[in-house]
C-alpha cells in the first residue's frame, strides 16, 4: 500500500454530463394489412385506444423493438443500419412526432428536427411566412423569430426567394430553408435525417461547421445518416440498427466496423446464392459474357477464403489482405498441348485491377484431358474496399479463346481502414519531431 503525501489532494472522478435523452425498452408496433381488411376510422382508432393495441404477432409489423440507450449532453450520437432498419421511425420518436408502441422516451430541452424533406413546410405560402410558421411550432414568439429571420435568410442563402411559395423550391432549398430555421432557433437538441445529403457540397460543409459549433456549445446532436465516414467523424458514439432491433452501441469505428462486415457478409451470400441458382438451373450465359470454341470449357469457378488451403471456405465476401485461391474446374474434350488458363479482376464499371495467366508466369503447356482444377492462390489480396468481378478464361498460347467467361464471379472486399483507388498495400504511418498523433 501506498501512503498518499502530505498535501496531495484526492482524485475527484469526472462527472458525466447530464443525460438529454433516454429511450428505455421502446418498441413501435404497426398494424399490417391482411387480405380482407377493413380500413379502421379515427373513431374506431379512439374507441379501441390504438390501431396497434391488441394484435397478434401475425398481425402487425415490428419498426422497432426493445430499443435503449441514453444521450448526454454535448454528445453527438448516431445511427446507422439499412433502409427499413427503423431509423427514421426513432427519430421520430425523439421528436413526438409518434408515440411508443411500449417503452418510453424522455427528452430535456427544445427539439429541432429536420426528418423528411419538406416536413413542417406549408407549399402554398411564402418562406418567409413558413419560417415564422416553424418558429412558432417549436416556441418561439414572433419577436424572437424577428430577431433571428437576419439570420435564417444568411445562412439559407435563399435572400431572392423567400417571398416565393416555397413549392417552387427544388430539394435543395427545402433542405437549406430546413437546416436554417433548425439551428438559429437555439435547440438544445439537434435531430437530423439523411436530409443533408441533398444539399450541394458547399452548403453541406457550411452545416458541418454551424454543426460542431452546436457541439461546441454544450448542445446535442442525434444524426442518421448512410454516409458512414460522416457519421464516424462527426459522432462520439453510434447505433447500429438492424431490422428494428438495436444491434450494437458503442464508439464509431467499433460500431461501423462491425456493420460494414456484416453488409460484406450479406453481399458475400447474395454473390454465392446467386451463383448457386444459376449453377441449378443451367441457366445459358449471354454470348457477350461467354464465347470460344470450347475445345476447353470452364465447368465452374469458386473463391475460396480462409487461413491457409486446407480451411478454407467457398464464400464471396474478404477482407482485404485475406489468403484465397480462385479454383477452376475445367475440361477438355480431346486432348490439348496448347492451352493457358487466366483469372481477371476489375470493378463492377469494368476498370480492370489485375489480371494474369499461366503463361505470363512461365508455365509452360504440356497435356490437358479430360476434367481437370486449376487453381490461382493469393496468399495476401490487397485490395480496397469494394465490389469487384472476375473474369476467366482458357485460351491457346496465341490468344484463340476456349472458354472465356466474363463476370463469371462477383466477391465483396472490406476494410478496417478506407483509402481511394483499389490497390491497398500493407502500411503505415510514422512522424518524429515536433509532430504527434491525437
Amino acid at each position: 500500500m501506498i501512503a498518499e503525501k502530505s498535501g496531495d489532494k484526492p482524485e475527484t472522478a469526472a462527472v458525466e454530463p447530464p443525460e438529454v435523452i433516454r429511450v428505455e425498452g421502446v418498441s413501435k408496433l404497426y398494424r399490417r394489412t391482411l387480405p380482407g381488411d377493413r380500413l379502421r376510422t379515427l373513431k374506431s382508432a379512439l374507441v379501441g385506444r390504438s390501431l396497434a393495441s391488441g394484435l397478434k404477432p401475425e398481425e402487425s409489423i415490428a419498426a422497432l423493438e426493445q430499443v435503449d440507450f441514453t444521450v448526454h449532453r454535448g454528445e453527438a450520437f448516431g445511427v446507422i443500419g439499412g433502409n427499413g432498419s427503423g431509423k427514421s421511425t426513432l427519430l421520430k420518436l425523439v421528436a413526438g412526432m409518434l408515440k411508443p408502441t411500449t417503452g418510453r422516451i424522455t427528452v430535456a430541452g427544445r427539439v429541432a428536427a429536420l426528418i423528411e424533406l419538406g416536413a413542417g413546410f406549408h407549399p402554398e405560402i411564402s418562406g418567409r411566412e413558413n419560417v415564422f410558421i416553424n418558429g412558432a411550432v417549436l416556441g418561439l414568439t414572433r419577436r424572437q423569430i424577428e430577431r433571428r429571420y437576419a439570420d435564417i435568410v444568411e445562412f439559407s442563402g435563399l435572400g431572392d426567394f423567400m417571398e416565393e411559395p416555397v413549392k417552387n423550391y427544388s430539394s435543395g432549398m427545402y433542405v437549406r430553408l430546413g437546416f436554417a430555421v433548425a439551428v438559429n432557433i437555439d435547440p438544445d437538441v439537434l435531430l437530423v435525417d439523411e436530409v443533408l445529403a441533398v444539399g450541394d457540397e458547399a452548403f453541406a460543409h457550411r452545416c458541418l461547421r454551424r454543426i460542431e459549433e452546436f457541439l461546441a456549445a454544450g448542445k446535442t446532436l442525434l444524426l442518421v445518416s448512410h454516409s458512414l465516414d460522416l457519421v464516424e467523424g462527426v459522432c462520439d458514439r453510434v447505433l447500429w440498427l438492424d431490422n428494428g432491433r438495436q444491434r450494437l452501441v458503442g464508439e464509431p469505428r467499433r460500431v461501423i466496423d462491425a456493420y460494414r462486415q456484416e453488409v460484406a457478409e450479406r453481399e458475400g451470400e447474395e454473390h454465392l446464392a446467386a451463383k448457386r441458382q444459376r449453377e441449378q438451373a443451367g441457366e445459358e450465359v449471354p454470348e457477350e459474357l461467354r464465347w470460344g470454341s470450347r475445345e476447353a470449357e470452364i465447368l465452374s469457378i469458386r473463391l475460396l477464403a480462409g487461413a491457409g488451403r486446407e480451411k478454407a471456405e467457398e464464400r464471396y465476401h474478404v477482407t482485404t489482405g485475406e489468403d484465397v485461391v480462385f479454383e477452376i474446374r475445367a475440361r477438355a474434350g480431346k486432348p490439348l498441348d496448347d492451352f493457358v488458363f487466366g483469372v481477371a479482376i476489375s470493378t463492377p464499371r469494368s476498370f480492370e485491377v489485375w489480371g494474369t495467366n499461366t503463361d505470363m508466369e512461365g508455365y509452360a503447356a504440356g497435356r490437358f484431358e479430360g476434367e481437370a482444377v486449376v487453381r490461382l492462390a493469393c496468399p495476401a489480396l490487397r485490395l480496397a474496399p469494394g465490389e469487384y468481378v472476375v473474369d476467366v478464361a482458357v485460351h491457346s498460347k496465341e490468344g484463340a479463346p476456349y472458354d472465356y467467361q466474363r463476370r463469371a464471379l462477383a466477391f465483396t472486399v472490406t476494410a478496417s481502414t478506407s483509402g481511394v483507388g483499389v490497390y491497398f498495400p500493407e502500411h503505415r504511418w510514422e512522424a518524429e519531431g515536433g509532430l504527434e498523433w491525437k
